[in-house]
């Protein structure tokens, strides 16, 4: 199929000094795309360096598609083919994904959401519509009938039995990010098992990791055989009753996405109490911190791409609500991306590769104040919505 050179985006005209400003952010991450892929080439971004480059990724890595999901980005307004084939190229290593059963976990909404189904929706590519069919068929595969949940990782095999112990029966915030790709092959092919699955595990997810309280859980194990819920943990958070940061700001952006796609009440009231818990928990903070529960005593490292993945989830929110509630939901998410902008940009940064700083991998493990693609993707999503963009991935 030839690709058109139009620009594509779909945003209503805005005049406003605030658009203005955003319009700026937008067209400067979009220059830094497209300026960084004559650097970056095939590879794809994993985690930032003190000097402002990039490490790379592994063939299986769960991050693999964010920067290709930049670029489709940045194509809709460059209409630059060579953006489109500089992603469309990426999508060999997707092919080695699919024919690589312990390759694939629960992600694979991002890595094929993020390429294969935003090519679809932007030029029509039958090939990549094919690719993002077979992942949705192998993440519906992972869904666990007893639990009614979609499995989040994989053990490692007979050699490293602590780690099939660790992941057995165990979900994750960040799968609600996932389960666009099955609403997605619903929509594509009406076989209603898809979103049966979808369904069932962000029931799963509300009543398990949402606490009462609107704060969350970021895992959840259930007993593996009989399905019976068992506990809440963290594993990238502080502590098991802490609330990490980007593990709620997955939860609010997928919840709002579910209800944009499905009309469910039910998830349209768990991303509010999602949201207004974060609301609370943020305090008076411009860009998240890792975790929104560290005691005053602790390392109080930021996370730009909870504040990403944040700002862009209220946006949806803001735009399935009405009157002031929706009102409200909009401004916090333009405090968020305010933050984003004067504390963490990077696109006047001269050499930088990314487009954002402060972001924390794994505090843990000792990554943090490093980019990520995943913060730099969502940047641009938030960006986009700001003004009034409809056309992602998702």
């Amino acid at each position: 199929m030839t690709i058109s050179t139009a620009p594509l985006a779909d945003a209503t005209q805005m005049t406003s000094p605030l658009a203005a400003d955003r319009q700026a952010v937008l067209d400067r991450c979009v220059a830094r795309v497209a300026e960084t892929s004559r650097v970056i080439g095939l590879r794809n971004p994993r985690v930032g360096r003190a000097d402002l480059s990039w490490d790379y990724c592994d063939p299986f890595d769960w991050v693999i598609s964010f920067y290709a999901g930049q670029l489709w980005l940045a194509y809709q307004f460059s209409g630059n083919p060579a953006l489109a084939n500089l992603a469309r190229a990426r999508q060999a290593d997707l092919r080695l994904v699919l024919d690589t059963v312990a390759g694939q976990d629960h992600d694979l909404g991002f890595i094929f959401s993020l390429n294969c189904v935003a090519d679809w929706k932007l030029t029509g590519h039958e090939a990549s519509r094919a690719l993002a069919l077979r992942a949705a068929e192998a993440l519906r595969a992972r869904f666990n009938c007893a639990g009614h949940y979609i499995q989040a990782w994989n053990a490692a095999g007979p050699e490293r039995p602590e780690r099939a112990a660790f992941v057995a029966g165990r979900i994750i915030a960040d799968t609600m990010q996932n389960l666009a790709l099955l609403y997605w092959a619903h929509a594509e092919t009406g076989n209603p098992d898809f979103k049966a699955v979808a369904d069932s595990h962000a029931e799963t997810t509300r009543k398990t990791l949402v606490r009462d309280d609107g704060t969350s859980f970021h895992t959840y194990v259930f007993d593996p055989v009989s399905g019976a819920p068992l506990r809440g943990e963290t594993h990238q958070g502080y502590a098991h009753d802490s609330c990490w940061s980007r593990g709620q700001a997955w939860l609010i952006h997928g919840f709002a996405l579910c209800y944009q796609t499905t009309g469910n009440a039910d998830y349209l009231a768990t991303a509010r109490r999602l949201a207004s818990a974060a609301e609370v928990l943020l305090g008076d903070d411009a860009v998240p911190l890792w975790d929104f529960r560290l005691p005053a005593g602790e390392p109080q490292h930021l996370d730009s791409s909870a504040g990403a993945v944040m700002s862009a989830g209220l946006f949806i929110l803001a735009d399935v609500t009405t009157g002031e509630e929706s009102l409200h939901w909009r401004a916090l998410a333009e405090r968020l991306l305010d933050g984003l902008v004067k504390n963490c940009d990077l696109t006047q940064t001269q050499g930088a590769l990314g487009l954002l700083s402060g972001g924390a991998a794994n505090v843990p493990r000792g990554s943090y104040d490093t980019m990520l693609p995943y913060g730099d993707y969502y940047y641009m999503e938030a960006l986009m919505r700001s003004l009034g963009h409809r056309r992602f991935g998702w």
